[in-house]
């Protein structure tokens, strides 16, 4: 991934009086021309860095540069050991538990008491997702394409796509990036990718925006749903929809009011329910259920 080798690249800069483009391109496995866009890049965001030619020449930081570590508060420590530990918890590698560490040695100062913020981004498929998000950043630091087989509701299909963010939103990690089936940019499951692989065809970056992850984009709603659940689920709806997605009728059960946007996904979500559930609304939603409730009866009275 881009930002760790650049990372890596000014910690060595910082510790090193004088390196090769060369020594660089093989310490990290990449090209010479790609370190050429990194320097490129830690110029730009005002790293003194120097290059010279010939014989004993090489890259290097001017003279007198430091980080000053007294812009970080030990609050500020803690959040990014924070982070950068949520980011192990879906790494195939040790690497981002390594950096961790090399902050901590030089930051003992100002890292003090227990860690009191922890984050696992992973999930049950932790097995299956740490080496697509590797797969992933490696195609998206050398601008490669990535290929796919995607399940969707809609179908099965292969996917090539130009990669540019990986995304966790809504307790899953996505790939936003070009679809060069479909034309456009596309927000794809990991856990619905299977044989991630990254192609040898290299592209080159459009002008990619930010991924409008607002719930408004995403789920645009448009199904006006009313649904009463039993006591018991209170809690159920409060984790899922916040605490004023329902009233309390004066027979104790909560009338659940909200927008929806797909009516299988919605179906879906009742069914999960059980008995503690009755749809109000749509009429169209609550027809389907029971037509659903009756050929399950139908099925489990087979002998």
């Amino acid at each position: 991934m881009k930002i760790d080798r650049l990372i890596g690249i000014l910690s060595i800069l910082l510790q090193k009086d004088m390196i090769t483009a060369p020594e660089l391109a093989e310490h990290f496995e990449v090209s010479r021309r790609t370190i050429g866009r990194d320097i490129e890049t830690l110029c730009k965001a005002g790293i003194p860095i120097r290059t010279m030619q010939g014989i004993g020449g090489g890259i290097s930081i001017m003279d007198g540069y430091r980080m000053d570590r007294t812009l970080l508060t030990s609050k500020d420590m803690q959040v990014i050991l924070a982070g950068l530990r949520s980011l192990d918890s879906v790494s195939g590698s040790r690497y981002y538990g390594q950096l961790m560490e090399k902050i901590q040695v030089g930051s003992s100062e100002f890292i003090t008491g227990r860690d009191s913020i922890l984050i696992d981004l992973s999930s049950w498929y932790r097995e299956s997702l740490a080496p697509k998000i590797e797969i992933i950043q490696a195609a998206i630091g050398d601008r490669h394409l990535v290929r796919f087989r995607y399940y969707a509701p809609s179908g099965e299909s292969e996917r090539t796509v130009e990669p540019y963010y990986l995304v966790f939103r809504w307790s899953s990690w996505y790939l936003w990036g070009w679809c060069l089936k479909r034309k456009d940019y596309r927000l794809f499951k990991l856990n619905r990718m299977d044989k991630v692989c990254v192609t040898d065809k290299a592209f080159v970056c459009r002008e990619a925006s930010m991924p409008d992850l607002s719930n408004e984009k995403i789920f645009p709603g448009g199904i006006k749903v009313k649904v009463l659940f039993e006591p018991d689920q209170k809690w159920r709806l409060v984790e899922e929809f916040g605490t004023s997605c329902f009233k309390e009728n004066d027979d104790g059960r909560l009338l659940f009011t909200a927008d929806y946007t797909d009516i299988e996904n919605l179906i879906t979500w009742i069914l999960t329910f059980g008995d503690k559930a009755e749809v109000i609304e749509p009429k169209e939603v609550r027809e389907k259920i029971r037509i659903m409730i009756e050929a399950m009866i139908r099925n489990y009275r087979r002998k």
